[in-house]
């Protein structure tokens, strides 16, 4: 039996968090994350991994469009199937976190993949209203939640989760206060995978991460600041990939879409002039680790 949910803290006490939970809230017609969706009701709020058929670009008009969503969202999709293959093995009795859930794409996939219960945090209330609502049309809404809460201070019990993921989402927050979170919530042997965009220690930041930034209303971590952030709360990484040259082909597939949104330029420069990295990660909470401070 799953532990059940306390009463949250306030999912929003900055104004930065507040600035953030507008831009989500009123984010609602943004055709290209609903087109790619549309057919199988898996809704990313992420990119996407791997190459993509070239034939496409010779089709006429008329029919690239469609071939080109189809090939963004396969994209998407093979991302999280990363997530989830560095996740496993999960069985069907356990517990897992999505960490800045969106309108739940990530979620599902979980549910769908391992057949267990998952549940989705975001502080954006229309992402939680619209992902239930998707939840009830797929028939999982027992075993796929979603809650208006904050992924920093969830108000979660203590070693309640197996496993805990986040995809593209930690560029929202600070990582240290993060990881002490998780690791408090995620039991003893319990796993955390991520996806995420980073400034390259070396090269970066320029002026293409700075406008990737302005773009999103985020701040982009360095790559090193994962891992001492990890280390720090006791999450040890037991794989990291660097997936930098397989994303640079979503983002070229993107610039031949109608629904590009004009940011696709700033990061093909970023990947091909490594200021950015996109990287993944999973960590372990150990077995014998000591309950978090």
């Amino acid at each position: 039996m799953s532990t059940p949910l306390t009463d949250p803290p306030a999912a929003i006490v900055t104004e930065y968090e507040a600035a953030v939970a507008r831009y989500w809230d009123t984010k609602r017609d943004d055709q290209i994350n609903l087109l790619l969706g549309a057919e199988d009701g898996v809704i990313h709020h992420h990119y996407g991994v791997g190459d993509f058929d070239r034939a496409i670009l010779d089709l006429p008009a008329a029919d690239r469009e469609t071939a080109v969503l189809a090939e963004l969202h396969r994209l998407e999709n093979q991302q999280t199937e990363r997530i989830l293959d560095t996740l496993a093995p999960v069985c069907a009795e356990d517990r897992l976190l999505d960490g800045g859930s969106g309108r739940g794409g990530t979620a599902f996939m979980l549910h769908d993949r391992f057949g267990c219960q998952v549940d989705g945090l975001t502080i954006s209330r229309y992402q939680v209203e619209f992902a239930t609502r998707l939840a009830q049309r797929r028939g999982c809404a027992d075993s796929v939640r979603f809650h208006l809460r904050n992924m920093l201070r969830t108000g979660l019990p203590s070693a309640s989760f197996d496993a805990i993921v986040t995809n593209e989402t930690t560029m929202y927050v600070d990582l240290f206060e993060l990881y002490r979170e998780f690791a408090r919530i995620l039991r003893p042997g319990g796993r955390y995978v991520l996806i995420t965009w980073c400034v390259d220690d070396l090269t970066g930041p320029t002026a293409d991460t700075e406008r990737i930034d302005r773009h999103y209303g985020c701040h982009m971590h360095r790559r090193s600041t994962y891992f001492a952030a990890l280390a720090a709360n006791g999450l040890v990484p037991y794989r990291v990939v660097d997936l930098t040259a397989e994303a640079i082909p979503y983002w070229e597939l993107r610039t031949h879409s109608q629904h590009r949104t004009g940011i696709e330029a700033a990061f093909l420069d970023a990947y091909h002039q490594r200021a950015a990295n996109f990287l993944l990660i999973g960590a372990d909470r150990p077995k014998d680790a000591a309950a978090p401070a």
